[in-house]
């Protein structure tokens, strides 16, 4: 059985890959990445931040007592992200970033991140649970939920029917991904309507012909947009609530897009 490790870990940048015009992708490797617990498409990886250069990692399992002990002067910045890939034998974890200004210390810190700068990550846990009397899945995210949706879609057992719908702003905030056999992949785009503020997942959602059988859905983005999709799921299609995964990775009223990509 794997030691996996219950506290943050130091990681170094090793490459760093623009996917399209708001998205970066972060390579990230270090000494006990082959021990970063990973569970589901959605895990969460928690990344802490240098502040004012300085990096000082909490050294516990009980890791958030013992971040808020660092003196807020040296405390680095904590915010929550999606492992889009991991490879424990070569020690390689990915991370996507949604590019979008520098108002917050994760944006602002992808804006100019490069090979050799180092911050800390820490596994914790993941959500993405299809039962399994599931026959087929509806993924839906904007943005911030890009990588969950797309490594679930990698993940989906062979011949499992699935809709994914994916909102991004434009054709250029597309990117590949590999469709299996069985599955949808729909871009949806917002044509320049602010992150948050459009109803074309929904819209969208609403004029699906949904498959016969057991659905499991997902819909993870803008706390407003998965709320009003799980809401139609459940009322207007009948689907189980207890079969409708929903997470707000960000809420717009407070401006918190960066806490989950």
């Amino acid at each position: 059985m794997t030691d996996f490790v219950r506290r943050p870990m130091h990681a170094t940048v090793t490459r760093v890959r623009d996917l399209s015009a708001h998205l970066r992708r972060v390579t990230l490797t270090g000494d006990q990445v082959d021990r970063f617990e990973y569970l589901a498409p959605d895990h969460l990886v928690r990344i802490f931040l240098p502040r004012d250069g300085v990096l000082e990692l909490p050294d516990s399992e009980q890791w958030w007592p013992a971040l808020q002990a660092i003196p807020e002067q040296r405390r680095p910045f904590c915010r929550n992200y999606t492992v889009r890939r991991i490879d424990h034998e070569r020690r390689e974890l990915d991370i996507d970033f949604v590019l979008h200004g520098d108002g917050g210390p994760a944006s602002a810190w992808a804006l100019t991140v490069a090979p050799g700068d180092r911050i800390g990550v820490l596994s914790d846990g993941a959500d993405y649970a299809p039962p399994a009397d599931t026959t087929w899945q509806l993924l839906v995210a904007d943005e911030t939920g890009l990588p969950a949706i797309t490594a679930a879609l990698e993940a989906l057992p062979a011949g499992m029917p699935a809709i994914a719908l994916l909102e991004v702003d434009s054709p250029a905030d597309e990117i590949p991904v590999r469709v299996p056999e069985g599955a949808t992949l729909t871009w949806l785009h917002r044509a320049g309507t602010a992150p948050g503020t459009s109803d074309v997942v929904l819209r969208t959602a609403k004029e699906l012909d949904l498959p016969d059988g057991t659905p499991y859905a997902f819909v993870a983005g803008e706390s407003g947009m998965v709320t009003t999709v799980r809401r139609h799921l459940c009322r207007d299609r009948g689907v189980d609530k207890d079969r409708v995964y929903f997470c707000g990775y960000w809420k717009l009223a407070t401006s918190l897009m960066e806490t989950s990509s």
